[in-house]
């Protein structure tokens, strides 16, 4: 537990996880080009880091099946940054 402010870090990393942990609860599935304009437009509003999808099976997860062809898509954009996590 914290006490007092000379305990806190000086700098934290804020990650946006909504492409991979909140779409992955969508009942229907949502297109490739939804999620990687998703992204972009976090990425436009100053988001510098996001966690983009998972490598896992699309039996246990259908919503990431399309984990490559995303990050592929944004791999394109010049200046992104973005990352997949794996099970």
């Amino acid at each position: 537990m914290i006490n007092s402010t000379s305990e806190m870090p000086k700098h934290v990393r804020i990650y946006e996880v909504g492409p991979r942990d909140g779409l992955q609860a969508e009942n229907e599935l949502v297109p490739t080009e939804v999620k990687v304009e998703f992204c972009r437009r976090l990425q436009s509003a100053g988001v510098d880091t996001v966690e983009v999808s998972s490598f896992v099976s699309p039996s246990w997860i259908p919503q990431l099946a399309d984990a490559e062809e995303v990050i592929a898509r944004l791999d394109r954009d010049p200046g992104w940054w973005g990352w997949c996590t794996s099970w």
